[in-house]
């Protein structure tokens, strides 16, 4: 048994994706996993019963994280359930205007960086207290390779995500020296996910020609990055991006 066994992981945005592999990968690993998520009910339950049918240990809690009172009320019920979180993965992804920028109002641009932000603020200051408490644990933020490397008509998510790889480093900053570690993962174009619909497979097709793995990521590998940054492997790293992207940039 790994030194894993039994930790309470939180995935935000878990019912589908990365978000729902990672909830899966954590578990076999040992963790004890909230799957949350906003409007999939059906999904949640689903990636539930896959980590109980694996033999893990699963719930899934509903909650939109912009939300204080929900998000307090999430962290309550697992905290009854199982005690405070110790691994928090930040996954959700909230919605975002495909477009240009001369196309794009400031209520689209602005609305993208306060949803970004304010749900990162809200799901990190839940789960602080128990972290804080025991002097441990482990943020990880999922943010995109287009915060660095844009793309047409993603300037939204782009931008937003960039401020919330900035927002991970100012919290590495401050929080190390009570035992957290805070890192971002970065996938570059990933198949199987909501967010892969907006490349066509021109577009698709060339990303993978530029990759110099050959192919575009799949949700699992993004899925493993996450769980190294969340393991004891993990003792020595913090306020670091990894680029799950096959090489297509290299930072």
């Amino acid at each position: 048994m790994t030194r894993t066994a039994g930790r309470v992981a939180l995935v935000t945005g878990a019912s589908s994706g990365i978000g729902a592999a990672t909830a899966r990968l954590l578990a076999e690993r040992g963790m004890r996993v909230v799957v949350n998520y906003l409007r999939s009910d059906q999904a949640a339950k689903q990636v539930v019963a896959d980590i109980e049918a694996a033999g893990g240990q699963g719930m899934a809690v509903q909650a939109d994280v912009r939300e204080t009172a929900a998000v307090h009320a999430m962290t309550e019920q697992v905290r009854a359930a199982w005690g405070g979180v110790e691994v928090l993965v930040h996954n959700a992804l909230t919605p975002y205007a495909i477009k240009s920028f001369q196309d794009m109002t400031w209520d689209e641009l602005g609305g993208k960086l306060d949803d970004e932000l304010r749900a990162a603020f809200t799901v990190t200051k839940a789960v602080l207290p128990a972290m804080t408490e025991q002097r441990r644990g482990r943020l990880i933020y999922l943010g995109t390779g287009l915060s660095r490397q844009p793309r047409a008509g993603m300037i939204a998510l782009g931008t937003a995500k960039a401020a919330l790889a900035q927002f991970a480093r100012y919290l590495a900053q401050e929080l190390g020296p009570q035992g957290i570690t805070v890192n971002v993962v970065e996938p570059g174009p990933v198949t199987e996910t909501r967010i892969s619909k907006a490349l066509d497979d021109e577009q698709r097709n060339r990303q993978i020609a530029a990759t110099p793995l050959g192919r575009l990521a799949v949700p699992s590998d993004v899925a493993k990055a996450v769980a190294f940054y969340a393991s004891d492997d993990n003792a020595f790293m913090t306020g670091t991006t990894a680029a799950v992207n096959g090489g297509l940039a290299m930072y």
